[in-house]
């Protein structure tokens, strides 16, 4: 039998390339499709282990390139992304002439729903994609600043809204002049209105300090912060047709700086007779400023803090930069 010509045994071992491709094929491909039906997802996440596949998942990453490129989840162009959001602040027939003012508004308005007790709200979710949020009188006006910024995302998908909501407010604050900051993105956008907080977080600008402190201890913030945060009132005005006020904090609303302190304990403040609501304003009439600005100034406990501010806008950006960071990143685990 040995003398009988024998047939040829085919080779039924794999290649490297063949494993990667079918590994590509079955595992990769699928749970990609699979994950960007439910959310954005804005940062690489973890590969799954599958006992089926032993020894190949602990090289994915270069089965995935000899397959015909890497199969990470594509992750935002935030650099591309940031030049797109400056190129959409200015407008001479908005407002004041930039549309930055109200992109800051939306990054605060969307992050500042989070509770520190339950860990709920906060800068992720994008709640105002819903209408819980998205009619909350707080948030009147805002679907100006998400309109605007939508043709980012639909250029960029892979971005969240809540990234690129926080990244717009960022971007604006720079862009008019204040400080530079640190911003870290993977933020996801949730997928049902039902895992959104409830409405009525925002801080009501009719009343005083003891409301401010109620709002703002609720998200783990302290006096000092609170007074920093409060000093972006330099940017933008308040509107009738939106949360009833009106009228600019500053004389020039589209320059981030401590103006806003200055007016505070420089000029004179009055009651607006009007038929608005309660709000101050100036000698000329042309400036004005909310209940909780005045509170600012009136309680013993925050003065010192607007005080050390008004005298020293180098300290003013060094903290405010400190606090916009932990505002935009509450309720957002790294």
């Amino acid at each position: 039998p040995d003398l009988l010509p024998q047939k040829k045994k085919k080779d039924r071992t794999m290649s490297f390339a063949k494993i990667a491709k079918s590994f590509a094929r079955n595992y990769i491909k699928p749970l990609r499709s699979k994950l960007f039906q439910t959310r954005t997802v804005a940062q690489k996440p973890k590969m799954v282990h599958n006992d089926l596949a032993t020894g190949v998942v602990a090289t994915v990453t270069s089965l995935a390139a000899v397959a015909g490129g890497m199969y990470y989840f594509t992750q935002p162009n935030y650099s591309a992304i940031r030049a797109e959001i400056e190129e959409l602040l200015d407008d001479l027939d908005y407002d004041d002439g930039s549309y930055g003012p109200v992109f800051v508004r939306l990054a605060w308005h969307n992050a500042g729903t989070y509770n520190m007790f339950d860990k709920t709200g906060g800068s992720e979710g994008a709640g105002m994609r819903f209408a819980t949020e998205a009619k909350d009188p707080a948030n009147a006006g805002l679907d100006i600043a998400r309109a605007r910024l939508e043709p980012i995302k639909q250029k960029y998908p892979e971005i969240s809204y809540s990234d690129l909501w926080s990244l717009a407010g960022t971007v604006a604050i720079e862009s008019l002049g204040g400080p530079k900051m640190k911003w870290v993105g993977g933020r996801k956008d949730n997928v049902s209105e039902e895992l959104g907080p409830p409405a009525g977080r925002l801080p009501d600008a009719a009343r005083g300090a003891d409301h401010l402190r109620a709002v703002f201890y609720r998200m783990g913030f302290s006096d000092q912060e609170i007074v920093a945060l409060s000093g972006a009132h330099v940017l933008g005005r308040c509107h009738t047709d939106r949360s009833g006020f009106k009228g600019p904090w500053v004389f020039s609303p589209t320059t981030f700086s401590n103006e806003y302190y200055r007016e505070l304990f420089e000029n004179r403040w009055k009651p607006k007779k009007w038929n608005g609501p309660h709000q101050f304003e100036d000698k000329s009439g042309k400036l004005m400023m909310l209940p909780t600005d005045m509170a600012i100034i009136e309680d013993p406990i925050f003065k010192p803090y607007a005080e050390m501010y008004y005298k020293d806008e180098e300290l003013f950006f060094n903290d405010f930069a400190k606090v916009w960071y932990k505002l935009q990143h509450v309720g957002f685990t790294l």
